[in-house]
């Protein structure tokens, strides 16, 4: 291990930074966030640079490096262009014992900035030695999508109850054990949910020696329209710590195996006319996992609450007092469209999009058609696939040109995406010349022309 990682208390501290431009400001905003106190000697010093100068109560030298600058300084960096001052300045604070770091020359170095995850109270620091400082960036930039901002918040709620923790157990062990669960059970849930004064009652609970809750809880969690990467942070943490995994049709292999591995899954896909398991058994098939402590993921495609039923299953969990959270997800509408090429909106063709589900509970597309025939919007039908003939026909009989673009995309965002365009007129024919398999999405409107111009996912098949 050439350098030996360490966390450097410079709140207070007056910290020296030779040189004053670009790379002098970057590394001085750093050192501002941990409280240190500027003295900035150059020559020139640019007008952000001295702002921050000010702003920490520091002090900006004008003129040329001299070695008494160093005096009473903690820390040293030396962040000019100009390798002999570099040098210089690097064998006057080692020669005092001081700490420094000479930006982009780590045989100068005495100490060296890490790649940093800022999750105040809780600080993440990567460092290459500085033999690969563009790497540990890329490292970084993963653990930042893997730890959110809300972890900072989990580590100042053990700040807050750390000393009555310490004086329930004396031992480091027992402590330990008990923020390894605290740290992966429901408390900890709560806090990266936001639910901070929760968190707080639970720990407080624990504390005193209150029984635990039995009850579980249960996740609406959006799975987006079928590529994983555009699941979200939240979504893919809950997912790795569900016990049990409810999910529909719509979920992608793919995001399905994104899913702890140990944890039960079942299958309640629902499909037209083919309803494996009837909403209302869903519903109370949550309560009863809940109530017996179970944390739940119900993962469905898109967005819980478009045309997802989400809103049927929460009202269910609330009539009897389960917890609940919902993560919201790219609906079909966003994410299919935009893998197509065909922006919902656009200044010169659309300035409102409308989205309308294919069939209606009975299985009928009695739609409000003159409410859907507005030159200037889009339509995003979901589910329209059967009823797809139906849908053009009633719009054209209401006032929608026929030549109207309009545009199919069969199970978007994925490798098996296939798009299909043409009009009102001619698109449901062009559609029965080819297998076409559900999930599909129908856009329609002048946005659709767009796609030939705009299409850039190269991941699927060809489209039509």
């Amino acid at each position: 291990m050439e350098f030996l990682p360490l966390f450097h208390n410079l709140r207070g501290a007056r910290v020296l930074v030779v040189g004053g431009g670009e790379i002098a400001l970057r590394k001085s905003r750093l050192l501002a966030d941990a409280g240190a106190v500027l003295r900035v000697v150059a020559p020139e010093i640019g007008t952000e640079l001295r702002e921050l100068i000010d702003s920490s109560g520091g002090e900006q030298i004008l003129r040329g490096y001299s070695e008494a600058d160093l005096n009473g300084c903690v820390l040293i960096i030396a962040a000019t262009d100009d390798e002999p001052l570099n040098a210089q300045v690097s064998a006057d604070a080692r020669q005092r014992g001081v700490p420094v770091n000479v930006v982009d020359a780590p045989a100068l170095c005495s100490v060296i900035f890490p790649a940093i995850v800022d999750r105040s109270p809780l600080v993440i620091a990567v460092s290459s030695g500085g033999d690969a400082p563009v790497l540990a960036r890329l490292i970084r930039a993963k653990i930042e999508s893997w730890i959110p901002p809300t972890y900072g918040h989990l580590a100042g709620l053990a700040a807050r109850f750390r000393h009555q923790v310490k004086n329930l157990f004396p031992n480091v062990q027992q402590r330990r054990a008990f923020w390894e669960e605290v740290f992966q059970g429901p408390i900890a849930d709560r806090q990266l949910a936001g639910q901070g004064a929760e968190a707080e009652r639970l720990l407080q609970a624990k504390i005193d020696g209150e029984p635990p809750a039995t009850t579980g809880e249960v996740y609406l969690v959006g799975a987006g329209p079928g590529d994983p990467d555009l699941l979200t942070f939240k979504a893919l943490r809950l997912m790795q710590q569900a016990d049990v995994v409810l999910y529909d049709r719509l979920v992608a292999p793919a995001i399905l195996e994104l899913c702890r591995r140990d944890a039960d899954r079942i299958y309640v896909g629902k499909q037209r006319a083919d309803h494996a398991v009837p909403q209302d058994q869903i519903n109370q098939q949550l309560v009863v996992l809940a109530k017996q402590g179970k944390r739940v993921v119900r993962l469905k495609g898109g967005d819980p609450f478009i045309f997802g039923r989400g809103g049927e299953e929460i009202e269910e969990l609330a009539a009897h007092g389960i917890p609940f959270q919902v993560v919201p997800g790219i609906t079909a509408a966003s994410g299919c469209a935009a893998y197509a090429g065909i922006p919902l909106t656009h200044r010169d063709h659309a300035q409102s999009v409308r989205f309308v589900t294919g069939h209606l509970k009975d299985g009928t597309t009695d739609l409000p058609w003159k409410d859907l025939v507005s030159p200037a919007q889009t339509l995003v039908f979901y589910m329209g696939l059967i009823g797809l003939p139906i849908i053009c026909s009633e719009l054209i009989k209401h006032g929608r040109s026929a030549d109207t673009p309009a545009a199919l995309i069969q199970q978007g965002t994925t490798t098996n995406q296939r798009v299909f365009t043409g009009t009102l007129a001619n698109l449901p024919q062009l559609v029965a010349e080819h297998e076409v398999h559900a999930p599909t999405l129908v856009i329609v409107g002048e946005v659709v022309m767009l796609r030939e111009k705009l299409a850039w996912f190269e991941g699927a098949q060809a489209s039509v």
